[in-house]
């Protein structure tokens, strides 16, 4: 499938000013990671603004390596950006759970196939990579092919290596450091 992607008016500089805006929370934040951090990017801000979400979009759909066959959105932050990629380039896109369903399907997995295809993992903000590293061990247990993750936000605390040693690369429409420049 060919990936069609337009960039976005709006530039990179522009559209970080108004995540920092929007989604920069400043106090004592405890991370998934376990970590405390004195800022947060609360990606729900930037997540649930339509404008800011196709822009997000416009700008990282170059940044998707073009044998790219599946997206695969990571619950439940990587799900809305996810969704905003595959209405930009028109690829397929998968729902990642933490857990199977217990019910119904019983997947991991929902929507778009993963088995034999070139899949891209999306979050939304990466930090240590622990749960892209459990998802993405999920996703290549049911036969994805994955070497990628792109995310809007790479705190830069450890999540690049982490994920590096176990043969992802990590693609970022965003670091901490730019934001906060």
């Amino acid at each position: 499938m060919d990936v069609i992607c337009s960039m976005s008016s709006m530039t990179k500089a522009d559209l970080a000013r108004q995540i920092v805006e929007v989604a920069q929370l400043k106090g004592t934040f405890l991370l998934r990671s376990g970590q405390t951090s004195d800022t947060y990017f609360d990606k729900y801000q930037f997540e649930s603004r339509p404008q800011l979400l196709a822009s997000l979009a416009q700008l990282a759909s170059p940044l998707i390596p073009p044998d790219t066959e599946v997206l695969a959105g990571l619950e439940l932050g990587g799900v809305a950006f996810a969704v905003a990629l595959s209405l930009q380039c028109g690829l397929p896109v998968c729902f990642v759970r933490k857990k199977a369903k217990e019910y119904g399907t019983c997947r991991l997995a929902e929507g778009a196939s993963v088995e034999g295809k070139k899949v891209l993992i999306v979050e939304d903000v990466v930090t240590s990579g622990g749960q892209v590293l459990i998802s993405g061990k999920d996703l290549r247990d049911l036969g994805a092919r994955i070497t990628d993750v792109l995310c809007v936000i790479d705190r830069e605390q450890g999540g690049r290596e982490a994920l590096s040693k176990e043969d992802y690369n990590l693609i970022s429409v965003f670091t901490r450091t730019e934001l906060q420049a």
